[in-house]
C-alpha cells in the first residue's frame, strides 16, 4: 500500500477492472430478489454538469447499497437523443443533428464513466437509433388499431421562428420560451393519444404509490382534475344553437348573470363577422395564449357580443361575452358566470358593470358584502325560487334533477386532463408511421415496413423541418391501393421516447418484439430518480404508456416506478448553475484535480438528496482531506490490519475491557443509526457516521489486548458504509489490507446486539436546564439513585449549595435536570 493517496491511479485501474470483469452487468434470475434502480436518462447536450453528477451519484449509492443487501440489481443508462436543441445547434454550427448528437453522446459517456458508476453499459441505448424507435412506431400502430389514436384539426400555439407547436407552458407573455417570437394561433391537423381513456385509472392508482412524494401526487391529481358537476345547455336566443357548459356548482345556477365564451368559439367567430371591434378583439387575444395557471393573475378582459342566451330554468335572457379567461381547449369553450359566487366572474362583472345576483348566503345567517368580494363558500340558497333554504349539496342534487327532467342537463364527471397531442413539426424526432393517400385517406405503415427511418444525412440551413423537401422520404406508395401517396412529415413529441425507455433497457437486444419476459421480471422500476420539474409531463405520460403496454400483454404491473425520489438542484452563489449566469463548475475539472470519489463524496455529504445543494470550493477541499485521512489511517495501521483476516477477527464482547466495550458500543450505535439512514436515503448522515467512526478508531489503544481487533472491526465497518459513496478508495484499501471477499458484493454490515448491551449508561446533568456535568449510572438505576449520585458530584454541589431544590426531572437513559 502506497503512502500517498494516488486517486488517479486507483480510480483508473479499478474502472478498467470493473469493465474487464463486466462487474455491473445484470441478468434476470428468478431465484433472487431483483432491484431496478434508474435515474432519468440525460439529454446529450455536450458535457455533463453537476446536476448530472448529483442525479447519478444518488442513484449509484442506492444501486451499490442494494447489491450489498444481496439483491440482483440493474442500473442502466441511455440517451434522450431527439429534440429541438440538436436542430438549433446544427443550424448555428452547420452540422447535421445526427452527427452533433452522437458526438455529444460519445463525450458525455466518457465523462460519466470517469465517475465510476455501477452502470450496466451493455444495455445502453439512444432514442434516435432506429432499433429503438422502431418499437415506438409499432406501439403507436397498436394504439391506432385499438382506437387510442386519432387525428384532428386543433388550435395550437405556433412559434413562427422555431416553426413548431408549443405547449401552453412554453408560452411566456405571448412569446415562445426559446425563440422569443410572438406566438400565433393556428389550426392544424395533429395526432393525439387518448390518455383521457385512462384518466380515472391514472388518478386512482396514485393511491397505490405510497413511496412517491406527496407533492408530485398532488400535482398529478390537480392536472388530471377530476370534478363532479352538471353539464347543461343554454339556448341561444333567436337561434337553433346551444351553448354547453359544465359547472361544479349547479347550486349557483339561479345567480348566472352572463355567459362567457372563448375567442375561438364558433359563436365568437360568427359575431366577428358582424362587428369589426369584435374581430379586432379576437385577433388580439387569440395570440395571447398562456398556461392555465397564469390566467388566475392575468387581467380579465372581454367584449360583448350581439347574442343572448336563455336561462334553462328561468327563461331570462343573459348577455354573451367573449372573455380572455375562457379556454377553448377546456370544456366546450363556454362558461356560465356567477359573479356573486366566483372571484373571477366577480372581477369581470365589476369591470364591465354586469349584474351581481346573490343566491347563496352563509350558513350562519350572517350578511356578506358583495361590494367587496364574491361569497365562494357553500351555504344556503336564497333568491332561487323553489330551491330557497336548501343547503348547497342538497341544491346540487335538486337542480340537477330539475335540469334532467327538462332534458336540459345531466350529472357528469369531468376531467381537466386533455388528450396528448404528439405531433411536432420538427425534423429531429421519430417519424410518425402514417401515410396520406388521396384515394384511401390516412393509412398506417405496415408493420413489416417498420422502422420508418429518419433520413440522417441532412444539414439544417433554415428553421423548420426539411422532411417535406426530401422526395425519397416523403413520396411513397399507398400500402392499401398502391397509388401515389405522401408520408406523414410530423415527428413524435420527444416525451414519447422517454415514456417507455425504462422497459426497453430490460431487453434492448430483443430484435423480434418490443419487449419480452425480461421486462416483466425487471419492471416496475424499484427506485426512480429525477427532478421535480418532471412531476407532470414525463411522469404522467410514462404512467399512461406503461398501462397501455400492460394492456397489450407485454408488462404485468400497473405502474412503471414504485418509488420516486426528486432530487434538489445544485446551486452556486444561491442560484441554479447555468452557463448564462457564469456560475457553472466543470465536473471533469473536479475529477482531474481531486478524483471521482471526492466529487461523489461532496455531492452526497453536502445535503440530503431531496434538498438543494450549495456548491462550495471549501467543501470539495474538505471532502478530499477526509478521504486522505481514511487512506492515511489504513497506511499507518497496514501491518496490523493486513495481519488479521475476517476469519480470525471475531470479537468476543465479554472478553473486552470495560473501556473497549464502551468503544464497541459507540461503534455499533453509529452503525445502527447509519443503517437506518441508508434505508431512508439520508446519505449525508451516513457520511457523518464514517467521520465519527474514524475519530473513534484513531483513539483506540492497539497495544492493549483486543484493541487491534476492535480497530479492524471498526475500520471494516467504515469501509463498508462508505463503499456505495466512494467505491474506488474503499475497494482499493479493502484489497490492499486483505479484507475477505469482493467489496462491492460483500454483505452490508449488521449490528451486534451484544455490543449494544450495556451495564452502565452516561447521563447528562443539567442545573436549571444548562449542562453542568455527566455521570455514569447503572442501566437499571432508580430515579432516587440517579438523584443521589448527581447531588454527590462536586460540580453539581457547587451550583446547589445553599439553594432550594424545587424539583428534579429525570429523562430515562438521557439526562437529569435539577431545578433550583
Amino acid at each position: 500500500m502506497k503512502k500517498i493517496y494516488d486517486f488517479e491511479q486507483i480510480e483508473t485501474s479499478l474502472q478498467k477492472k470493473w469493465h474487464k470483469n463486466q462487474s455491473f452487468e445484470a441478468s434476470a434470475d428468478l431465484s433472487r430478489e431483483k432491484f431496478y434502480c434508474l435515474s432519468m436518462l440525460p439529454y446529450p447536450s455536450g458535457n455533463i454538469h453537476m446536476g448530472h453528477v448529483r442525479n447519478y451519484a444518488i442513484g449509484d449509492v442506492i444501486t451499490r447499497y442494494q447489491r450489498m443487501l444481496g439483491k440482483n440489481v440493474l442500473q442502466p443508462l441511455g440517451w434522450d437523443a431527439f429534440g429541438l436543441p440538436a436542430e438549433n445547434a446544427a443550424l448555428e454550427k452547420g452540422l447535421s443533428p445526427s452527427g452533433w448528437t452522437r458526438d455529444n453522446i460519445k463525450q458525455m459517456r466518457s465523462e460519466i464513466k470517469r465517475l465510476g458508476f455501477a452502470i450496466d453499459w451493455s444495455r445502453e441505448l439512444a432514442t434516435c437509433d432506429p432499433d429503438y424507435y422502431k418499437w415506438e412506431q409499432w406501439l403507436f400502430l397498436q394504439m391506432y388499431e385499438k382506437g387510442l389514436v386519432y387525428r384532428k384539426k386543433s388550435l395550437v400555439n405556433w412559434d413562427p421562428v422555431d416553426q413548431t407547436v408549443l405547449a401552453n407552458e412554453q408560452v411566456v407573455n405571448g412569446c415562445g420560451w426559446r425563440s422569443g417570437a410572438k406566438i400565433e394561433r393556428r389550426e392544424i391537423s395533429q395526432w393525439f393519444l387518448k390518455i383521457t381513456d385512462y384518466a380515472e385509472e391514472l388518478l386512482q392508482d396514485l393511491d397505490t404509490l405510497p413511496e412517491w412524494p406527496e407533492q408530485v401526487k398532488t400535482m398529478q391529481r390537480n392536472w388530471i382534475g377530476k370534478s363532479r358537476g352538471v353539464e347543461l345547455k343554454f339556448a341561444v336566443d333567436n337561434s337553433n344553437e346551444e351553448l354547453a357548459v359544465f359547472t361544479t356548482r349547479p347550486d349557483t345556477l339561479m345567480g348566472v348573470t352572463y355567459l362567457a365564451i372563448a375567442a375561438e368559439h364558433p359563436l365568437a367567430q360568427k359575431a366577428a363577422v358582424q362587428d369589426a371591434n369584435i374581430a379586432t378583439f379576437i385577433k388580439e387575444h387569440s395570440n395571447i395564449k398562456m398556461a392555465e395557471a397564469d390566467l388566475a393573475t392575468a387581467e380579465k378582459v372581454g367584449i360583448a357580443t350581439p347574442f343572448s342566451a336563455i336561462h334553462p330554468l328561468t327563461g331570462k335572457k343573459l348577455p354573451i361575452w367573449i372573455a380572455n379567461f375562457v379556454l377553448m381547449d377546456y370544456g366546450q369553450g363556454a362558461v356560465m358566470s356567477v359573479p356573486a359566487h366566483d372571484e373571477r366572474d366577480f372581477e369581470f362583472a365589476q369591470k364591465y358593470n354586469l349584474p351581481i345576483s346573490q343566491v347563496i348566503a352563509p350558513k350562519d345567517g350572517s350578511k356578506w358584502d358583495l361590494n367587496k368580494s364574491a361569497f365562494t363558500e357553500h351555504g344556503v340558497l336564497i333568491n332561487s325560487g323553489k330551491f330557497n333554504k336548501l343547503e348547497s349539496q342538497s341544491a346540487f342534487d335538486a337542480i340537477a334533477r330539475e335540469l334532467q327532467a327538462q332534458h336540459k342537463g345531466e350529472i357528469k364527471t369531468n376531467y381537466r386532463l386533455r388528450d396528448w397531442g404528439v405531433s411536432r413539426q420538427r425534423y429531429w424526432g421519430t417519424p410518425i408511421p402514417m401515410i396520406h393517400c388521396e384515394k384511401c385517406g390516412t393509412v398506417p405503415v405496415p408493420e413489416d415496413k417498420l422502422p420508418v427511418k429518419l433520413p440522417e444525412d441532412v444539414n439544417i440551413d433554415k428553421p423548420g423541418s426539411p422532411l417535406a423537401d426530401i422526395p425519397k422520404f416523403v413520396d411513397v406508395k399507398c400500402p392499401t391501393c398502391g397509388g401515389k401517396a405522401k408520408r406523414e412529415i410530423d415527428t413524435f413529441d420527444t416525451f414519447m421516447e422517454s415514456s417507455w425507455y425504462y422497459a426497453r433497457y430490460c431487453c434492448n437486444d430483443q430484435k423480434d418484439s418490443m419487449l419480452d419476459d425480461r421486462a416483466k421480471y425487471w419492471t416496475p422500476v424499484d427506485q426512480y430518480i429525477g427532478g421535480i420539474e418532471h412531476a407532470i409531463m414525463h411522469l404522467l405520460y410514462a404512467r399512461f404508456i406503461h398501462k397501455v403496454i400492460r394492456d397489450l400483454g407485454l408488462l404485468n404491473s400497473d405502474e412503471p416506478f414504485s418509488r420516486l425520489l426528486t432530487q434538489g438542484m445544485v446551486l452556486k452563489d444561491g442560484a441554479k448553475m447555468s452557463k448564462s449566469k457564469g456560475n457553472t463548475v466543470s465536473p471533469t475539472e473536479i475529477v482531474e484535480r481531486y478524483g471521482a470519489d471526492t466529487a461523489r463524496l461532496f455531492i452526497i455529504f453536502t445535503a440530503p438528496p431531496e434538498q438543494s445543494l450549495e456548491w462550495s470550493d471549501a467543501g470539495i477541499d474538505g471532502s478530499h482531506r477526509f478521504l486522505k485521512k481514511i487512506w492515511a489511517f489504513g497506511y499507518e495501521n497496514r501491518k496490523m490490519l493486513s495481519s488479521i483476516n475476517d476469519a480470525n477477527a471475531f470479537i468476543k464482547h465479554s472478553k473486552l475491557t470495560k473501556e473497549q466495550q464502551k468503544i464497541r458500543f459507540e461503534i455499533h450505535l453509529i452503525l445502527k443509526q447509519a443503517n437506518y439512514d441508508m434505508e431512508r436515503m439520508q446519505f449525508n448522515t451516513v457520511v457523518s457516521a464514517t467521520m465519527k467512526l474514524l475519530n473513534i478508531l484513531q483513539k483506540i489503544d492497539t497495544e492493549a489486548e483486543g484493541g487491534k481487533y476492535l480497530v479492524h472491526e471498526g475500520y471494516r465497518i467504515l469501509l463498508l458504509l462508505l463503499s456505495p459513496i466512494t467505491p474506488h478508495i474503499t475497494e482499493s484499501i479493502w484489497e490492499e489490507l486483505n479484507f475477505t471477499g469482493n467489496l462491492p458484493t460483500t454483505s452490508w454490515p449488521k449490528i451486534d446486539a451484544e455490543a449494544l448491551k450495556t451495564d452502565d449508561i452516561e447521563l447528562i446533568v443539567q442545573v436549571n436546564g444548562k449542562l453542568r456535568d455527566k455521570i455514569i449510572v447503572a442501566v437499571d438505576a432508580t430515579q432516587e439513585e440517579i438523584k443521589e449520585i448527581t447531588l454527590a458530584t462536586p460540580k453539581v454541589q457547587a451550583y446547589v449549595a445553599g439553594k432550594k431544590i424545587r424539583k428534579t426531572i429525570v429523562v430515562p437513559k438521557k439526562l437529569i435536570n435539577i431545578v433550583i
